[in-house]
């Protein structure tokens, strides 16, 4: 016995040098093999260059992928003077050159001194497939995902081995749908196949309505000679077209209510301050600019600082948005506004001027480049819904913190003490000041709630805006047009009236365009004013009667 294992341990060990031997010797094959392949795409035709990139990619040589990604980038290159093949990657003013088979760095060269590899739709198609290949068994789930999609729009049925194994080896739900996907496409364009087959296939495609599908669905419908298919994928090409349609107006509905919700932050303020104090403030427009500003000051101080707190960085955003703006709004009202109350045009110039000067402080400060605010975490990516329905993060935050912002303003004025002084000013500005309240401290104090307000919408829009002098620009007529559509004044009517633009707005843009949208809710609101001239939701009170 003790001999038998003593010539099974032999054996084993010869067994193990023998494997170690052969990869030995495989791994140089494989490597000329892949040089030969290079070869041939510095030298060869588009057609020569398809083989060399379906060599590449069954060479199982770990440096495959790699090669097929700086392909399909660009960043493939020939040195003319020597005919090296090498990746390009930037260096400063020069270009790093790279061995593309061992990935050790080669030397350097100037931008103009190589050629890149030229590839074109076909090919470039070819790649992508190939490159969904490469990657269709990696450990990470989006790659594998990415793999998947990469394989449905290239559709080489060479890749269906592994896709199978891919499907039979994948513990994650969302990538087998992918991958499932990518299969039932192979199987749906494969003349090969019985016709049984490749309608299972179609109707499988079917129960993943996107356009990419639909796209697959009318080629098939355009270019199939059987007529069983032809008729399964028309079929199936309706249903899809009904799914997108209607997962498309869910999709404008969200725009919609995104857009409401920034018009909301955007007008809240207004609505406040021109519902008290009849003052057409032309500089809200800017003062939202100072809170995306703010947003911008405290993320870079942060990232310079203290970047494990950038994920935190609204939260100290917020706050500061709205002292800023809020101070800035009391010194416009105790410095301009006071003086001119009741002379309604002069006060719209005097804010446009200050709205001016506060453009050129700011373009003085920054520049007049745009500024980078990025997202926290808990705002990037996206829920990807069916249909192709992408219901971003940083959007769905700032509905909710719109309604949350609506419902502590409108506490704060049915429940505190300075609320009601506001709303008895609103109501009746001579009787509020017979009964003593001090109408200029309420008048300063709701400019800058207001402004502030304002400022608290800025640190929303630089979310999902570009951040730069012009910023307010963009908001300030529409939010007007809020304010008039609710009703002066009318808190309720600014919500109701915001969501409603919003989603009018976003269901026009697909037929008339955003230009074309907007001129026709402007002539729809001028219209109902004609009719209801103090708005959806009108304020009650006897000097608002007078």
């Amino acid at each position: 016995m003790f001999k038998r294992a003593i010539r099974a341990g032999s054996m084993a060990l010869v067994t193990v040098l023998w494997v170690l031997a052969a990869l030995a010797a495989a791994r140089p094959a494989a490597a000329a093999d892949l040089a030969a392949s290079l070869d041939q795409l510095a030298r060869g035709d588009f057609a020569a260059k398809g083989a060399a990139v379906e060599a590449i990619a069954g060479s199982g040589h770990e440096r495959a992928e790699a090669i097929l990604q700086a392909l399909i980038d660009g960043q493939l290159a020939q040195v003319p003077a020597t005919g090296q093949l090498v990746i390009t990657a930037a260096s400063g003013s020069v270009l790093r050159l790279i061995d593309p088979i061992s990935g050790a760095g080669v030397s350097e060269a100037e931008r103009g001194a190589v050629a890149p590899i030229t590839i074109n739709n076909r090919l470039r198609a070819a790649i992508r497939g190939a490159l969904g290949s490469l990657t269709l068994l990696s450990a990470d789930a989006d790659r594998r995902r990415a793999a998947a999609d990469a394989v449905f729009r290239a559709r080489d049925g060479a890749v269906v081995p592994i896709l199978e194994t891919a499907i039979a080896r994948e513990t994650s739900d969302r990538v087998r749908a992918r991958l499932e996907r990518a299969l039932s496409a192979l199987r749906a364009v494969n003349p090969a196949l019985p016709a049984a087959d490749r309608i299972r296939a179609i109707e499988r495609l079917a129960a993943s309505p996107d356009q990419e599908v639909g796209s697959l669905l009318a080629g098939v419908v355009a270019g199939e000679a059987d007529a069983a298919v032809r008729a399964a994928a028309e079929e199936a090409l309706k249903r899809v077209e009904a799914r997108l349609a209607l997962w498309g107006a869910v999709g404008g509905l969200f725009q919609g209510l995104s857009l409401g919700s920034v018009l909301l932050l955007a007008a809240v303020g207004l609505a406040i301050t021109f519902g008290v104090m009849g003052v057409i403030n032309m500089a809200h427009g800017e003062i939202m600019m100072l809170g995306a500003y703010t947003t911008f000051v405290i993320q870079e101080w942060i990232r310079t600082n203290a970047p494990h707190l950038f994920d935190y960085s609204l939260a100290f955003a917020i706050p500061t948005a709205f002292v800023v703006a809020g101070g800035v709004g009391i010194l416009i009202e105790r410095g301009v506004i006071r003086f001119l109350y009741g002379r309604p045009l002069e006060t719209l110039l005097a804010t446009w001027g200050v709205s001016l000067i506060l453009q050129q402080t700011v373009r003085t400060i920054f520049g007049p480049n745009n500024r980078e605010v990025g997202n926290p975490s808990w705002m990037s990516g996206a829920i990807e819904v069916v249909g192709g329905l992408t219901l971003t993060y940083n959007r769905i935050w700032i509905i909710v913190f719109s309604l949350i912002v609506f419902a502590l303003l409108m506490v704060l004025i049915a429940r505190s003490s300075f609320g009601l002084q506001m709303r008895a000013v609103t109501q009746n500005r001579r009787m509020a000041a017979s009964m003593g309240i001090r109408t200029g401290y309420v008048d300063a104090l709701t400019f800058g709630l207001g402004s502030g307000i304002a400022g608290i919408a800025g640190v929303a829009l630089s979310q999902i805006d570009n951040v730069s002098p012009n910023l307010g620009q963009s908001y300030i007529i529409d939010s007007f047009m809020v304010v008039v559509f609710g009703g002066v004044g009318n808190l309720w009517g600014t919500l109701v009236g915001a969501f409603s633009l919003g989603i009018v707005n976003k269901v026009l843009e697909p037929y008339a365009g955003a230009v074309l949208g907007k001129i026709l809710v402007l002539v729809a609101i001028i219209l109902f004013i004609q009719k209801r001239p103090r708005g959806l939701f009108a304020l009650k009170g006897r000097a608002v009667e007078n």
